[in-house]
């Protein structure tokens, strides 16, 4: 039974490639037509393949709205909420995971650090949107229109001397985003609060969420947070991986171990 459920699966990363034949299917598993044709069928009755009127295969519908179903019943949070424990676990710092929704980033989880000096964030309040390392990752990686045109609806107050100041400044600094992989807030909102972020990923390569670690001066300097970048990154690299399901939950736990 085992074997006979590993050649249907085996057929779906085939089909992926584009539809194929009876005899394109039985060669890729290396069984006769006969028994690839009992696979096809049963997984056409799933619904999980499709045959056209070329008698070739594809992939079919059912999958996708599985697939879709699926994605959209991922809890990000959830997902991510034992790494960044481990996270604040390893540094002591506070903890953000973040998203992008209805033009807003929200902090959706929050790890309070271990030091007597907390951070004024709560779960469900908005960012400081143009200096939030967080935000710059979950902007810069909208597609350019759309980026250009929710860099000229926002308002660029000054927190501080390092606020992001207008438009251009914005999207050259998303742009930089883009580019390096990561971001961070040094001073940008409250000129004692530094912060490094990380983009958490979809199985498509977007970025879905954002995690990040903070810190004031009088803990650590903007310089020695800086130094936790590589952690935040692999931390940030586990949580991609076991939301996409591109790793297992035990290569997740040892890479933030």
């Amino acid at each position: 039974m085992s074997q006979t459920v590993d050649r249907a699966l085996s057929i779906l990363p085939l089909l992926a490639e584009g539809p194929a034949d009876l005899g394109q299917v039985a060669d890729r598993l290396g069984v006769h037509k006969s028994t690839a044709l009992r696979l096809l069928r049963t997984l056409h009755e799933h619904g999980l393949v499709y045959r056209q009127s070329d008698q070739r295969y594809r992939l079919g519908a059912r999958l996708f709205a599985l697939a879709q179903e699926a994605m959209e019943n991922l809890d990000v949070r959830e997902i991510a909420h034992p790494h960044l424990a481990r996270l604040n676990e390893r540094c002591g710092h506070t903890v953000h995971l973040a998203v992008y929704e209805e033009n807003e980033v929200l902090y959706i989880d929050k790890v309070e650090s271990r030091y007597p000096v907390r951070m004024y964030s709560r779960i469900g309040k908005p960012v400081a949107i143009t200096v939030a390392a967080v935000a710059k990752l979950l902007l810069a990686d909208l597609p350019e229109p759309e980026r250009r045109a929710l860099a000229e609806q926002l308002d660029y107050p000054m927190y501080t001397s390092r606020s992001t100041p207008d438009p251009a400044a914005f999207l050259r600094e998303l742009e930089k985003v883009r580019e390096q992989g990561w971001a961070t807030d040094l001073g940008g909102h409250e000129e004692s609060i530094n912060c490094v972020a990380a983009p958490i990923r979809g199985a498509d390569g977007r970025v879905i969420a954002a995690m990040s670690v903070s810190a004031p001066n009088v803990v650590v300097t903007a310089d020695e947070l800086l130094t936790l970048l590589p952690l935040v990154r692999r931390t940030a690299d586990a949580i991609s991986g076991e939301y996409s399901g591109r790793t297992p939950v035990q290569r997740s736990d040892r890479e933030t171990a």
